[in-house]
C-alpha cells in the first residue's frame, strides 16, 4: 500500500499531508498530542478508523520545525452528495475532480480543527497556515476549490483571515468554569424546573444508570445505531426550523454515520466515561461520553431514544447534569458541552466561548 504525502520545505517548516488510512503514525506525533492537550479524537488510531469509514476522508497535516511537531490540521477531504457512502483509497488520486476540503472536528464540533504550538508568533502563525494550504493544493490537485476552516476559537483568526477570505461568528460553544466548591453549591444555582425534571428522573424506579471509563461491557453497534438514529432527528429538526447557517453550521452536511469500531476506540480508554440508561427490561435508552483529560471535561457524544419512542423525557438534562458533577468532584477546571441546544445548557450554568469559522476560495489559498 502506498503511503500518499506531500512535503513543502523551507528553513522555518515543514509541512506533511498524510492519508490516515495509509500511513503510519507520524513521528513526534503522541509527544505533540501530549504537548498540545488534545483530546482523543486526535489519536492516530481514532482518526484512521474514522477515515476509513467515511464518505469524505480526512488527512492529517503535520507542521513541523525540525524533527519537532508543532501544529497540526486534519481535514475532511469533500466529494459530491452523490458520491457512495464511503470513499475508496483512490479518492485522493483523482486530481481534476471537482472537491473541497473541511478543517472540522465533526465528532467535537466546539473545538478547531487546527492547533498551533502556543510558542508560534503570529507571523509564524500566518506563515504556517499558508504553507498548509500550498500543501494541500499539491496534495489533492487542481480539482480543489477551496478550503473551509469551521468552528475555530477567535486566536486563530488572526492567522486564517485575510483579503479574499470570508470569515463570520458562528453559534458558540456551552462553556462552564468551575467556580463551585461543592455539588450542592453548583445545585443551589438550578431553577425549580430544571431541579424538578433531575429529581423526577433519579426517582423512576425503572430507570437504570452505570457509568464509568474504559467499559468494556458495552456493545458498540448497540451504541452508534442510537446515536446515529438520534443524529438523524436532530437534523430533520434543524433543516426544519431553519437553523443552518451558511458555512459556520452544516448547510452542506458532510458528515458520516458513526461506525461501531470508532465508538470502540473510544469507550475502551482509561479518559473516556460513558455513561449508560437502560430501563428495567435492559432496553439502551441513551448513553452519552465524557472526555476528562489534561485537567478539563468534555462532554462528547450523547443519543437518547424519544419519548415517543419509549425514552424518558429530559434525560439529556441528568446527563449534563452528571457532567458538571463529575467536574466539581474531580476537580476539574471547567467543562464543555458542545455547539447544540444552548438553551437548555444555559438552564445548568453554563455560558459560552466564541468560535469563528473562515472560507478561503481556491485562487487565494496560499496567499
Amino acid at each position: 500500500m502506498v503511503t500518499m504525502k506531500v512535503a513543502e520545505r523551507s528553513t522555518a517548516f515543514e509541512v506533511e499531508v498524510l492519508d490516515p488510512r495509509s500511513a503510519a503514525e507520524p513521528a513526534g506525533w503522541r509527544e505533540f498530542l501530549h504537548r498540545a492537550r488534545l483530546m482523543p479524537v486526535w489519536e492516530y488510531e481514532v482518526l484512521r478508523r474514522e477515515a476509513w469509514l467515511a464518505k469524505n476522508p480526512a488527512v492529517l497535516a503535520v507542521l513541523r520545525r525540525g524533527e519537532q511537531v508543532v501544529g497540526a490540521f486534519t481535514v475532511m477531504v469533500c466529494r459530491s452528495w452523490r458520491a457512495d457512502d464511503f470513499a475508496p483509497l483512490s479518492v485522493l488520486g483523482g486530481r481534476f475532480r471537482p472537491r473541497w476540503a473541511e478543517a472540522y472536528l465533526w465528532q467535537l464540533s466546539g473545538y478547531p480543527a487546527v492547533v498551533l504550538d502556543e510558542r508560534l508568533d503570529e507571523a509564524e502563525r500566518r506563515d504556517a497556515v499558508r504553507r498548509f494550504e500550498r500543501a494541500l493544493c499539491a496534495h489533492l490537485g487542481p480539482g480543489l476549490l477551496g478550503v473551509i476552516y469551521r468552528a475555530m476559537n477567535p486566536e486563530l483568526l488572526s492567522a486564517l483571515d485575510g483579503r479574499g477570505r470570508m470569515s463570520r461568528e458562528i453559534d458558540p460553544a456551552a462553556l462552564l468554569p468551575n467556580d463551585y466548591s461543592t455539588v450542592d453549591d453548583w445545585e443551589r444555582t438550578l431553577g425549580d424546573e430544571t431541579r424538578k425534571t433531575l429529581r423526577d428522573l433519579r426517582e423512576d424506579g425503572d430507570l437504570r444508570t452505570e457509568a464509568g471509563s474504559a467499559r468494556e461491557d458495552l456493545d458498540c453497534h448497540e451504541l452508534a445505531v442510537l446515536l446515529n438514529a438520534h443524529r438523524t432527528r436532530q437534523d430533520e429538526r434543524a433543516w426544519a426550523g431553519g437553523q443552518r447557517s451558511r458555512f459556520g453550521g452544516l448547510h452542506m452536511d458532510t458528515r458520516s454515520p458513526i461506525a461501531p469500531s470508532y465508538l470502540d476506540a473510544l469507550v475502551r480508554r482509561p479518559d473516556v466515561f460513558t455513561r449508560t440508561y437502560r430501563d428495567g427490561s435492559g432496553r439502551l435508552l441513551g448513553f452519552g461520553t465524557l472526555f476528562d483529560v489534561f485537567g478539563a471535561c468534555v462532554l462528547h457524544q450523547w443519543a437518547a431514544l424519544p419519548s415517543a419512542g419509549g425514552g424518558r423525557k429530559g434525560l439529556y438534562v441528568d446527563f449534563y447534569a452528571r457532567g458538571v458533577e463529575h467536574m466539581i468532584t474531580h476537580g476539574r477546571r471547567e467543562l464543555t458541552a458542545g455547539r447544540a441546544m444552548l438553551e437548555n445548557k444555559t438552564a445548568l450554568g453554563f455560558g459560552t466561548r466564541s468560535l469563528v469559522s473562515v472560507a478561503v476560495p481556491r485562487p487565494v489559498l496560499g496567499r
